[in-house]
C-alpha cells in the first residue's frame, strides 16, 4: 500500500470513529433525558461532552487500563444499555467495556453481557427527588449551582430551587449574580443559559426557576412559601460553624438538613468514599464535608494505611490562592496572608492533618501539616511524606493506587495519572478530589519512607465531593456500576 493508499484509509478511520462517537453522545443523551441513566468513563462524565472531547476520554482510558477501548465497543455497549429496563443509574461503561472485551465477547454478546452484569439494578428501589437550598453564592456555591443544573436531567435527584444571599435583591444585583455563574475565570463560561426574572426575584438557570432570597438569619426563611419542603441546605458562607449556629437553619420552614461546605465542629465531617456510611441520614440531621485538602489527602492515606499501615507523616500543601488573603500588601488578622496573594508564596498553617482524624481515627495523632499558598488562582499539591509500617516499593505503591483508583469504595475519590507532563493547570476541572501523580512517586529502593504527590481542583474537585455526600444525605442513591 503506498502513501496515498494509506492516507485515505486513515481518513476513512478516523470519519467511521467520528461517526460512531456521534451515536454514542446520542445515546448518551437519550439515556440521561429519558431514562435519568449517566453514564461515565472511567469516572470521567460524558454528558455535554463533542466528539473531539468523547474520543479524547477514549484514549486516556485505554492508556489507564492499558487495553485499547474503541468507540466502537462502547457504542455496542451503550446501546445494550439503552435495550434494557433499568431504573435511575450511574455505570462506568469505560469499567463495563472494558469487561466486555477481556470476556473475548465468547459466551453473550453486548446485550446478554450487560442483562448479566446489571441484574442487580431490576431490584433498586426507586429514588424520591430532593429539593436543594445554597445559603450563600460564593465559588463553592456557584459550582455547586452549575453541577445541580447541568445535571438536573428529569427532576429525579436534586433539585436547585433557591440561592439565599444578603442584601436587596435589585435589577442589578441579579445581573451580576448571573453574570458570575456565566462567567468564570478559572472555570470558564457555564455551559448553559442563565437569565434574570426581576418580577419573581429569581434567576432562570436551563429554562428552570432558582428562587432569589435575601435573609440575614437562616431561621427566619420560610421556604415553604416558595413550594420547597424537605430542602436540604448546603451552608456556603463559612459563617456557621458548629452545630448550635448550623442548628438555625432547621429552624427555617421547610428546611430538613444541612450540609456545611467547611470544616465543622460538633457535627459529623465527612469525607464522601471514607467514613459516609458511619452515620445514618435517618438520624443525623447535620454534617459538614470538611475542608478540600482533607477530602483530597483521605482518600490516599486510608488506601496507604489500610494496604501497609501509616506509622507517621508529614503534609505539605501547596494551595492556590484564596479570597481571604489580600490582593495588595494591607492588614490581615493572620501572619503573612496579608501579603499580595498573586505576587507571593505565602507560609501559612493548616488542620488538614489533624482533619483527617475525624474522618479516618486511626491516623489520629499521626500527621503534622503546614501550608505554602502560592501565585495561582486554582489547583493545589498536597505532598505526603509518610513512615510506614511495611517496607514497599515505588512500583507496589503504584500499582496499589491504581488498584484502588479502579475498583473498590474509592474510585469516584481516586484518579490515578499516567501523565508524565502533569502541571497544576491540567487538573483544573477535574471531578476527583485526589489525583495521585504515579510519576512523581518517591521510594528510595524498597523502604519503609515514601513521599506521595497528590493534586486537587481545590474548588471543583471538592464541589463534587459535597455532591456526592449530598446526594448521600439526601437518599438520593442511584444504582451504580463502577
Amino acid at each position: 500500500m503506498n502513501a496515498s493508499q494509506n492516507y485515505e484509509k486513515e481518513l476513512a478511520f478516523q470519519a467511521d470513529r467520528r461517526r460512531a462517537s456521534v451515536k454514542f453522545i446520542s445515546i448518551v443523551n437519550d439515556l440521561w433525558y429519558e431514562k435519568s441513566i449517566e453514564l461515565v468513563l472511567f469516572r470521567n462524565s460524558l454528558i455535554n461532552k463533542n466528539v473531539g472531547e468523547i474520543l479524547g476520554l477514549h484514549e486516556y482510558a485505554g492508556k489507564f487500563v492499558e487495553k485499547p477501548i474503541s468507540i466502537f465497543d462502547s457504542t455496542e455497549i451503550a446501546e445494550a444499555i439503552k435495550s434494557l429496563n433499568l431504573p435511575p443509574s450511574k455505570l462506568d461503561i469505560g469499567k463495563l467495556t472494558y469487561e466486555y472485551i477481556k470476556n473475548n465477547n465468547t459466551t453473550k454478546d453486548a446485550k446478554g453481557f450487560i442483562s448479566e452484569i446489571l441484574k442487580d439494578a431490576q431490584n433498586f428501589n426507586g429514588i424520591k427527588p430532593k429539593d436543594v437550598v445554597l445559603y450563600g453564592f460564593g465559588r463553592i456555591g456557584r459550582l455547586l449551582a452549575r453541577e445541580l443544573m447541568a445535571k438536573t436531567g428529569k427532576g429525579s435527584q436534586m433539585r436547585l430551587r433557591a440561592i439565599v444571599t444578603r442584601g436587596e435583591i435589585n435589577q442589578e444585583v441579579l445581573e451580576k449574580r448571573a453574570s458570575l455563574l456565566k462567567n468564570d475565570s478559572v472555570h470558564a463560561d457555564f455551559n448553559g443559559t442563565v437569565q434574570v426574572d426581576l418580577e419573581n426575584e429569581s434567576l432562570i438557570i436551563n429554562d428552570t426557576t432558582v428562587k432569589m432570597i435575601s435573609a440575614n438569619q437562616p431561621e427566619d426563611i420560610d421556604y415553604t412559601k416558595y413550594g420547597i419542603k424537605d430542602a436540604l441546605i448546603i451552608d456556603n458562607t463559612g459563617a456557621f460553624r458548629d452545630e448550635a449556629a448550623l442548628s438555625r437553619h432547621l429552624k427555617a420552614k421547610g428546611a430538613a438538613k444541612v450540609l456545611l461546605t467547611a470544616p465543622g465542629k460538633g457535627v459529623p465531617n465527612i469525607v464522601h468514599g471514607v467514613n459516609q456510611t458511619n452515620f445514618d441520614p435517618k438520624s443525623n440531621n447535620i454534617y459538614s464535608a470538611a475542608s478540600c485538602t482533607t477530602n483530597a489527602i483521605t482518600p490516599v492515606l486510608k488506601a496507604i494505611d489500610d494496604t501497609y499501615g501509616v506509622d507517621h507523616g508529614h503534609l505539605e500543601t501547596i494551595h492556590a490562592y484564596t479570597n481571604d488573603q489580600n490582593l495588595v500588601d494591607n492588614m490581615h488578622k493572620k501572619y503573612r496572608r496579608g501579603r499580595a496573594a498573586a505576587l507571593n508564596m505565602v507560609i501559612t498553617e493548616t488542620g488538614a492533618g489533624k482533619a483527617v482524624a475525624k474522618a479516618l481515627p486511626v491516623l489520629e495523632g499521626k500527621l503534622t501539616s503546614s501550608a505554602i499558598r502560592v501565585p495561582v488562582p486554582n489547583g493545589s499539591l498536597a505532598i505526603l511524606n509518610l513512615k510506614l509500617k511495611t517496607e514497599t516499593t515505588k512500583d507496589h505503591i503504584n500499582a496499589t493506587m491504581k488498584k484502588y483508583a479502579l475498583e473498590g469504595d474509592l474510585v469516584e475519590q481516586i484518579k490515578y495519572s499516567i501523565d508524565n507532563e502533569m502541571v497544576s493547570s491540567d487538573i483544573v476541572g477535574n471531578s476527583a478530589p485526589s489525583i495521585f501523580d504515579s510519576h512523581a512517586t518517591i521510594v528510595d529502593g524498597e523502604s519503609d519512607n515514601v513521599v506521595l504527590y497528590i493534586w486537587y481542583d481545590n474548588e471543583y474537585g471538592y464541589s463534587h465531593q459535597v455532591m456526592r455526600l449530598a446526594k448521600y444525605i439526601s437518599e438520593v442513591r442511584r444504582f451504580t456500576y463502577y
